[in-house]
Parts: structure tokens; sequence; C-alpha cells
């Protein structure tokens, strides 16, 4: 009995989507606060991790995070990739780096841009800071924040950030 089949002709063809996402409260409450340039997280009760974006709840002890916590728009890089492939739609012409950002006081890490830098000096435990489009251009987006850039602080050792509710 043979393996051999013949060849499968195929087509490549572009599907366009529209779609809206509908946020739960953590979310909205976030939002709506990164639309007035503040960053918010939510800590749960229990472990007291700290979650940016919050969830709504702590997937660890299952309960809702109730405290809301006020953060700075620092941190660090806690890791990253340089994207050299293009991507359709895609303003951003490679190559550049998308990042790991956790934010100070902060559990958990969320994904951005990196600029302001050269490729090559780019470091895990990086100390950066949000760069802010001008505040008229605000909407309810982390795209608020243009990038993260670096700042003149010591990097921070990444191994002691692992999840580092009590």
């Amino acid at each position: 009995m043979s393996n051999d089949q013949a060849p499968k002709d195929y087509r490549e063809s572009l599907i366009h989507l529209e779609y809206q996402y509908t946020a739960g409260s953590a979310t909205t409450t976030f939002l709506n606060q990164v639309k007035e340039g503040r960053l918010v997280g939510q800590a749960c009760p229990k472990c007291q991790a700290v979650y940016v974006p919050p969830r709504g709840s702590c997937p660890r002890d299952g309960i809702a995070t109730t405290i809301e916590v006020p953060l700075t728009d620092k941190g660090c890089i806690e890791s990253f990739t340089v994207v050299h492939i293009p991507i359709p739609g895609n303003p951003i012409v490679p190559p550049y780096v998308c990042a790991m950002v956790r934010l100070d006081k902060a559990n958990i890490s969320f994904l951005h841009l990196i600029q302001g830098v050269e490729i090559d000096n780019i470091r895990i435990g990086m100390r950066i800071q949000a760069v802010w489009k001008p505040k008229e251009e605000w909407t309810h987006s982390l795209e608020n924040i243009k990038w993260f850039a670096p700042i003149d602080e010591p990097d921070i050792d990444v191994s002691t950030l692992r999840f580092q509710a009590s």
C-alpha cells in the first residue's frame, strides 16, 4: 500500500473580522482609570497579589480582587522578544521589541512595546517608564501608553520577582 497522495490545492485569502469586546466590571474600572492617565491594579484580600490589568478575581485563591491599588507607570522588563517579521496592518516597522512589563508593586506582567533604546542594549530587569500619548488622544485603552522607555535606575534582579504574594 502506497502512502503517496496527490498534492492538495489550497488558496490563501484575507478575512476581515469586526467584533466588539464587552469588558467586565474589573476591566471597565481599569480602562476608565487608564483614560484618566492612572494605572490601578486590584489586590486579592487573601494573598495580597496585585493584578494589573485586573482580572476581577484571584486565580490562586478563587476570590474577588476587591482592593484597588494605585500603581506608578514605572516597572521593569521581565522578558522580551525582538520582532523581525512585519505583521500585516501593523504600522510598526521591524525590528522592534515587545516585552513583558512588570509594574512596581504588581504581581503579574503585561505585553507592551519598548522603545527609546538600541535593541542590543535591552536587558531583562531593565527599569522602564511609560511614555504616554498626548492627553487629548487618550481613550479607554492601554494604547494611551505609546511604549515604555528605559530610565536611569539600577536593573532589578528578576529572580526576585516570582509571584510574591504572601
